[in-house]
């Protein structure tokens, strides 16, 4: 049974806010090039993969969901990286 936070992640029509972050230049370069390495078309897009997979990880310990362990099952059956990447960014865009 999917939580209620999970269920709200999973809406596409979710309240969006935008921040600023101050982040050394050197730190933006290395994302912009590890963006283009896994197929983002921008380092922000990539920035937003990693909280969301640290969010996710975080979540998972302290309130036991078990995303971590989804997203290992999926990978033994066979679901790419790339999809599994695709996937999690449209959870955190949304």
């Amino acid at each position: 049974m999917l939580t209620e936070r999970l269920k709200k992640r999973l809406q596409k029509d979710r309240p969006m806010t935008s921040i600023t972050l101050s982040i050394p230049t050197d730190v933006i370069d290395s994302l912009k090039e590890i963006a283009s390495l896994k197929g983002f078309s921008e380092y922000q897009t990539l920035l937003k993969s990693y909280i969301s997979e640290g969010l996710r990880k975080d979540e998972e310990r302290y309130s036991g969901m078990s995303t971590s362990r989804l997203i290992e099952a999926l990978k033994k059956h066979g679901v790419s990286e790339a999809v599994i990447e695709e996937a999690t960014r449209d959870l955190a865009e949304s």
